[in-house]
């Protein structure tokens, strides 16, 4: 009998490699994840809604590049500069911002229509943009990044004007 240069051994199974079956299940447990989480997105079926806190102070912020990189916040009432972000620093109200200016490019729309910031009675803080309707819940990117928002709420409002001054009467 000639001894054939290929033999049919069985190498043992290495502990490092994962089971076909268990590779299949993990890929359907996966698969239906997705189709779930498809399947809500174009449905409604399962979202659950929880409504805002109510408002307790609501301001209307403009944001401004500066040539420099910087980025002017000014109240949009008054037009006064409440805060000035230096060149590559706070990367959180940057990218923010920069995101709702890219949906404001993408349609066409100009800078006009101020920010709105509102603050809510369970302390929570909202970003608004009233031209495209989207909303930005700050305190989902953590305390650190919300608390960028919340100093530009805690920021001096504008200062009302005086009340106009009558005529002192005749004698």
């Amino acid at each position: 009998m000639h001894a054939s240069a290929h033999t049919a051994t069985t190498a043992p199974a290495s502990r490092d490699t994962v089971p076909r079956g268990m590779l299949a299940a993990l890929g359907a447990v996966v698969l239906a994840s997705l189709l779930a989480v498809v399947f809500v997105r174009l449905t409604g079926i399962g979202v659950v809604h929880v409504p805002d806190a109510p408002a307790v102070s609501v301001r209307e912020f403009r944001f401004e590049d500066l040539a420099n990189g910087g980025i002017v916040v000014r109240d949009a009432q008054s037009g006064r500069v409440v805060h000035t972000v230096a060149p590559e620093t706070n990367g959180f109200l940057r990218g923010t911002m920069r995101g709702l200016a890219r949906e404001r490019h993408r349609r066409a729309i100009g800078p006009e229509i101020p920010f709105r910031m509102i603050g809510r009675a369970d302390g929570k803080l909202t970003l608004e943009d009233p031209a495209t309707g989207r909303r930005v819940d700050l305190g989902s990117f953590g305390p650190t990044n919300a608390a960028v928002f919340a100093a530009l709420m805690a920021s001096a409002p504008p200062a009302a004007d005086p009340p106009a001054r009558s005529a002192p009467a005749a004698p």
